[in-house]
Order: structure tokens, then sequence, then C-alpha cells
């Protein structure tokens, strides 16, 4: 199982909120695939999985408030069996 986490992007971000999932639970994805949307005071940008496989958790809900490293989403990788 593969946790997805809030990256940082720039020296001053501590927080975004999630605007849209791009993908549910159950959707297969390839790794570098968008799942997310979020936005930060400065900007708009996706969020990817770090691998391939199936959507098996969705941590926040669309419009929540995270912080960085905060864990969103969970991924079982190609051939993982899911929790």
């Amino acid at each position: 199982m593969t946790d997805i986490v809030v990256p940082k992007w720039g020296a001053t971000m501590d927080e975004a909120t999630i605007v849209q999932w791009l993908k549910s639970v159950g959707d297969r994805v390839a790794e570098d695939e968008p799942i997310a949307e979020m936005e930060t005071d400065k900007a708009q940008a996706e969020i990817v999985s770090p691998v391939g496989g199936t959507i098996v958790e969705l941590l926040v809900e669309k419009d929540a408030d995270v912080v960085v490293g905060q864990v969103i989403a969970r991924v079982a990788a190609e051939g993982e069996a899911p929790r």
C-alpha cells in the first residue's frame, strides 16, 4: 500500500485545499497520473500518484484544507492486494 501525501511546492507553502478529486476509490491509476487538484495561496497544481495501481482510499473530502505531508489517499500497487 502506498500513501499519497500533499507535496510541498515552494519554501513558504504549508497548506493547501483539495479543490477536486480526479479519481475515485476503485479507479485504476498510472504512475505520475494526476489524482487530485489542490490550490495554495499562490497557485493551483495537481497531485500525482507515485505508483501505478488502484485507488483504495480517499482520506479527505473535496474542499478540505490539508497540510504538507498529510496522507490524502492510498493506492494498492499493481499485484498488491488491498488491505
